[in-house]
C-alpha cells in the first residue's frame, strides 16, 4: 500500500533539487519569486505524491526553465503613479496628523524655525563676507601689489607701495593690462561759497580709476573725469548733502589745507558698502607733486594692477624679485649702505607680492588698509554654527519621529496590507516632513527679519532679506527647506516603511529596538556640539577679560585723546598751554602716536655702534617732554627727555626690546645709534633712557623694537584727566577751540574706549556665538524634551506598575534621568578634547593669551548635565504624579 503523507511531511521530506531553486531565485524578478515559487512547490508536492520524485524533478526543471523570459526576469514593479487623489490623500493624512500630534509638531516646528533661522542669519552674513569687491566688473582680473620684508625677525607687511610701481609694472610687463593707483588723503576742510564742512574719505585717484574699478557715473564721463589737474568726482550722497537739488558739475571746491581749488567733473553712485575703500570725494592724482615721485624708498600709494582674465598672478609675481632688484636696489644702497640682494644675503627678505581683489577684505593682515579687514576663521565658525544648528533641528525631528513611531505603525501595517508599496509610504513620510519644514522655514523668515536690526548692531553690519532685488533668493529658500525637510525625514521614512505587516497589526514593533542605538548617538552629538560652544565661548569672553585688565606697561584710563589738533596751526601751542593750566587736569602732552587705534608707526632702521653691519627695523615714536609722565610709562634705565638738555635733539630712548635686540640689556645708556635717510645722509642719536615696554599695537603681536625721538611728530593731544565731571571739561575745551576760530569740528574720544575698539572684531564675535551657543543647547534640549515625553508615554504601564510596587517619584525620575545622562556624560568627553584643539589654535593668533584653564571644561559640562537633568526630569516628574489606576486600568 503506498504510504500516505500530510503535506506538512512532504514539505520535510521532499523538495525540489536546491540547484533548480537558486537557478529561479537568480532570475526571477524579486517581487514575483514567492508567488511563482510557491505555485511550483506546491505542484512539485503533487507530482511527487502521484508519481514519484523523479517525474517530479523532471517537470519542476521544465517549468524553472520556462519562466527564464523576459516578461519575468528581473522585471521591474510596476509602480501605481501617483494621482491628485492621493497626493491629496497624502496631504490630508499629514495635516491631520500633525494636527493630531500637537506637541510633537510644535516641537519640531519650534526647532527647526530656530534652526533654520540661525543658519539663514549666518548665511547673509557669510554671503555678505564673500560679496567684498564683487561687484567690481573685473573684480577676477584685478590685483593690488604689497610691500613685504623681514629684518631679523622683525616683518613689515604693507598694503601701500612705492609711487613708481604702477608706471614700471606696466611698462616692464605686458601682461599687466592696466594699473591705477590710490592715495588716501585724509579729511580735509573743503569750503564751497560760504559753507565749509569736512570731507571723511578722500582719495588721490590716477585718470583711468574709473575704467578699473566700477563705479557707476551720474554725470561726467569716467574716461576724462579725472584727466586735468585739480579736478574732482564726488559720490551721489555728498552731492546731495551739501549742493541739494542744485548740479554740482562745474563747481568749485576749495581744500583751504592743500592750498588747491578743485572743480567737480563727475558724479558717482555711492560706494557700495561690500568694497574694501570707502571714498566720498576723488581728486585726480596729477594734482599731487608726490604722485611723480621715482623713489622706491617710500611707499604711500595703493596700486592696482588688470591681468587677463584666467591668468595666474602667480606668474608675475615670480617675476617681481627682478623688478625690486632693478629699481629699489641702487636707492636702497644710497640710503642704506647695501643693495636688496646683500640685504637678502644677512637673512632677510624684501619684496613685492600681488593680492587678488576678492581676498583682500577676508586675507589681508597688512599696515595700512583702507577697511578694517574681515577674518576667514570667523567665517568658518559661524558656517559650522549654521551647520550645526541644521544639523541638530534635523536631529530632533528623526529623534521624534522615530519615537513616536507606535503611533504611526498600525496605519503603515494597514496600507501595506491594502497594497502601498515602500516607496510610496516614503513619499508619503517625505511629503509629511517637507511640508512641515517649509512651514517651519516661513516662520524661520519671520524671526530672521525681528533678529536682523540686533544681529546688524553685533556684527556692525547693514544685513537685509531682499527678495525683490534678488530674485534668486526666494526659489534658494524653498529648495533650502525642501533639501531640509528630505533631510530631516529621510531616516524617519526608511524606517517607518520598513516595518512588517503582520508585526506591527499584532502590535510587535521589534524595529524600534533597533533605533534606539541611532537615536542615542544623535543626542550625543547633539551635546557634543552644544557643550563646544558653550566651553568655546567661554574661553572667548576670558581671553577679551584678559585683554582688558593686562597691564600695557601705561594707563590708559582717564586719557582724553584729541585728534588733528595741527588744525590749530600757530594756536596750537596756546591751547595746549591753557590746557596745562586747567586744574581739572593733571597732565598733557602733544604728540602723533597713541598706543591704540589707527595712529600707525614710522618705520627706522638703525645700527648700533658696535656693530654697525646689523641693522635693526624700529619703529619710531616722536613724543614731546611730558608724553611719559602723562601716559604714566615707567623709565627703567636712564632718565627722560629734559628741557634742560639742548642736546636731547638728538637723544633717544629705546623700549627694553630694542635694548636687547643690541645685546645691550643692562647698560645701553650712552651707546650711540645710527639712521640714513633715503639720501643717505646719517644722524647719530645717543641713547639717553630705557622705557619699560608697553603695548602699542594689538595683543595678537608681540612687543617690537621701537625708540623715541623728541619732537617731529604732531597733531595729537593727550590729556590725563583728574576730575570726575569730565563733560564739563570736554565742553570748556570745545568752547576754547571754537574761540580760537577753528572751522573743522572739535573731535575727541578717550583712550580706553579706542583700546576697546581694537578688539571689537572679537567682541563681536564672542557675543554672537554666546547667542548661537545659547540657542544650540536650547534646540537640543527641545529634543530631549520631546524624547522624554515620549519616553513616558511609552513607560506609562511601567511606571504604574513601579509606583505599585513601592517605587518613589525620585525613583522614577532617576530611572528616567540616568540614560540621557549617560548619553550627556559621553558628549562631554568626545567634546572635550576637540574643543581643547580649536580654542588652542584660536588663542595662538594672540602672542599674549591665557592659558585654557581645566575648570572651564569642568563647569561647562556639569552645567550641560544639570540642563539636560531639569529637561528630563520635568517630564519625568509629570509621568510619575500620573495615577497608576490610570495607566493600569486596561491590564
Amino acid at each position: 500500500m503506498q504510504p500516505s503523507f500530510s503535506k506538512e511531511s512532504s514539505h520535510s521530506q521532499c523538495a525540489p533539487p536546491l540547484w533548480m531553486d537558486r537557478l529561479l531565485e537568480r532570475f526571477c524578478a524579486s517581487h514575483l519569486l514567492e508567488e511563482v515559487q510557491g505555485d511550483l512547490h506546491e505542484r512539485y508536492w503533487l507530482r511527487v505524491r502521484k508519481k514519484g520524485i523523479r517525474y517530479a524533478n523532471r517537470l519542476y526543471f521544465q517549468e524553472v526553465v520556462s519562466y527564464l523570459r523576459p516578461s519575468v526576469i528581473r522585471r521591474k514593479k510596476t509602480l501605481q503613479t501617483l494621482t491628485t487623489d492621493m497626493l491629496q490623500n497624502y496631504l490630508t493624512i499629514a495635516f491631520r496628523n500633525l494636527w493630531r500630534r500637537k506637541a510633537f509638531t510644535f516641537l519640531n516646528v519650534f526647532g527647526l524655525a530656530i534652526g533654520i533661522a540661525t543658519a539663514l542669519l549666518i548665511m547673509l552674513y557669510v554671503q555678505h563676507e564673500f560679496s567684498y569687491d564683487r561687484f567690481n566688473e573685473k573684480a577676477d582680473q584685478i590685483v593690488r601689489v604689497v610691500f613685504n620684508a623681514n629684518t631679523h625677525g622683525e616683518h613689515i607687511a604693507e598694503s601701500h607701495v612705492m609711487p613708481p610701481t604702477a608706471r614700471v609694472l606696466k611698462s616692464d610687463y605686458p601682461e599687466v593690462l592696466d594699473a591705477t593707483r590710490l592715495r588716501s588723503g585724509g579729511s580735509p576742510l573743503v569750503s564751497y561759497k560760504e559753507n565749509t564742512f569736512k570731507i571723511n574719505g578722500f582719495a588721490f585717484a590716477d585718470s583711468n580709476f574709473f575704467q578699473v574699478f566700477t563705479l557707476p557715473f551720474l554725470q561726467g564721463n569716467p574716461r576724462t573725469a579725472l584727466l586735468e589737474p585739480n579736478s574732482t568726482v564726488i559720490t551721489k550722497e555728498l552731492a546731495k548733502r551739501y549742493f541739494g537739488t542744485e548740479d554740482p558739475i562745474g563747481k568749485m571746491l576749495v581744500f583751504k589745507e592743500l592750498n588747491a581749488t578743485c572743480k567737480i567733473t563727475g558724479v558717482i553712485e555711492t560706494i557700495p558698502t561690500n568694497s574694501h575703500f570707502h571714498f566720498d570725494l576723488f581728486v585726480s592724482m596729477s594734482s599731487l607733486p608726490e604722485a611723480k615721485s621715482d623713489s622706491w624708498m617710500s611707499s604711500e600709494f595703493y596700486t592696482y594692477l588688470v591681468l587677463p582674465k584666467g591668468y595666474d598672478y602667480k606668474k608675475l609675481e615670480s617675476k617681481l624679485n627682478y623688478t625690486v632688484d632693478k629699481y629699489m636696489s641702487p636707492q636702497m644702497q644710497v640710503a642704506m649702505g647695501m643693495s636688496t640682494k646683500e640685504f637678502r644675503q644677512k637673512g632677510n627678505s624684501i619684496g613685492l607680492f600681488l593680492q587678488p581683489l576678492t581676498d583682500i577684505h577676508l586675507h589681508s593682515n597688512f599696515l595700512y588698509d583702507l577697511s578694517p579687514a574681515g577674518n576667514i576663521q570667523y567665517i568658518y565658525i559661524f558656517s559650522a554654527i549654521a551647520i550645526f544648528m541644521v544639523l541638530i533641528a534635523c536631529i530632533n525631528f528623526m529623534n521624534l519621529s522615530t519615537a513616536g513611531a507606535a503611533n504611526r505603525a498600525r496605519e503603515v501595517g494597514m496600507r501595506k496590507v491594502l497594497g502601498s508599496v515602500k516607496s510610496e509610504l516614503i513619499g508619503q513620510f517625505l511629503l509629511e516632513s517637507i511640508l512641515l519644514t517649509l512651514f517651519a522655514l516661513g516662520i524661520a523668515i519671520g524671526l530672521v527679519y525681528l533678529a536682523l536690526p540686533v544681529f546688524n548692531q553685533l556684527a556692525g553690519r547693514e544685513l537685509s532679506l531682499q527678495f525683490i532685488e534678488t530674485p534668486w533668493l526666494l526659489p534658494g529658500l524653498l529648495l533650502f527647506g525642501i533639501l531640509v525637510g528630505t533631510i530631516a525625514g529621510s531616516y524617519p521614512a526608511f524606517f517607518l516603511s520598513s516595518f512588517k505587516p503582520i508585526q506591527v497589526l499584532k502590535g510587535k514593533l521589534l524595529t524600534d529596538r533597533e533605533s534606539i542605538g541611532l537615536r542615542s548617538g544623535l543626542v550625543v552629538f547633539q551635546f557634543c556640539v552644544s557643550i563646544s560652544l558653550m566651553i568655546g565661548t567661554t574661553i572667548v569672553y576670558q581671553q577679551l577679560s584678559y585683554i582688558q585688565n593686562k597691564a600695557l606697561g601705561y594707563e590708559k584710563d582717564q586719557v582724553l585723546i584729541m585728534r588733528e589738533t595741527w588744525r590749530l596751526a600757530k594756536n596750537e601751542d596756546v591751547f595746549y598751554q591753557k590746557l596745562l593750566q586747567d586744574s581739572r587736569v593733571s597732565n598733557a602732552s602733544i604728540s602723533g602716536y597713541v598706543p591704540a587705534g589707527n595712529s600707525y608707526n614710522n618705520n627706522f632702521f638703525v645700527t648700533g655702534e658696535d656693530n654697525p653691519n646689523k641693522m635693526v627695523k624700529t619703529l619710531r615714536y616722536g613724543v614731546d617732554y611730558r608724553y611719559l609722565a602723562t601716559m604714566g610709562m615707567k623709565i627703567v634705565q636712564g632718565r627722560n627727555f629734559s628741557e634742560q638738555f639742548a642736546t636731547d635733539s638728538t637723544a633717544i630712548i629705546l623700549n627694553e626690546t630694542a635694548a636687547r635686540s643690541f645685546g645691550w640689556n643692562n647698560h645701553a645708556i650712552g651707546h650711540t645709534l645710527t639712521n640714513s635717510d633715503n639720501d643717505g645722509k646719517k644722524t647719530a642719536y645717543h641713547v639717553i633712557g630705557i622705557v619699560k615696554d608697553f603695548h602699542f599695537r594689538s595683543l595678537h603681536e608681540r612687543i617690537s623694537p621701537l625708540v623715541m625721538v623728541l619732537g617731529q611728530n604732531r597733531g595729537t593731544m593727550l590729556v590725563k584727566v583728574k576730575t570726575q565731571d569730565v563733560s564739563d571739561l570736554v565742553s570748556s575745551l570745545k568752547q576754547q577751540w571754537t574761540a580760537l576760530g577753528v572751522e573743522a569740528p572739535f573731535e575727541y574720544s578717550f583712550l580706553d574706549t579706542d583700546f576697546e575698539a581694537v578688539y571689537q572684531a572679537e567682541q563681536q564675535i564672542g557675543q554672537i556665538v554666546g547667542i548661537f551657543s545659547g540657542l544650540t543647547i536650547f534646540v537640543a534640549c527641545l529634543g530631549l524634551f520631546g524624547l522624554a515625553m515620549f519616553m513616558a508615554e511609552q513607560r506609562k504601564k511601567e511606571i504604574g506598575i513601579r509606583k505599585v510596587v513601592g517605587a518613589s517619584v525620585s525613583d522614577i525620575v532617576t530611572l528616567f534621568a540616568k540614560d540621557f545622562l549617560k548619553l550627556v556624560a559621553l558628549a562631554n568627553l568626545i567634546a572635550w578634547p576637540l574643543v581643547y584643539y580649536a580654542m588652542s589654535l584660536w588663542l595662538n593668533d594672540f602672542a599674549y593669551h591665557i592659558n585654557i584653564a581645566w575648570w572651564v571644561f569642568a563647569f561647562c559640562g556639569i552645567s550641560a548635565i544639570l540642563i539636560a537633568l531639569f529637561t528630563v526630569s520635568s517630564q519625568a516628574i509629570k509621568a510619575a504624579h500620573v495615577n497608576p489606576v490610570k495607566t493600569l486600568r486596561s491590564e
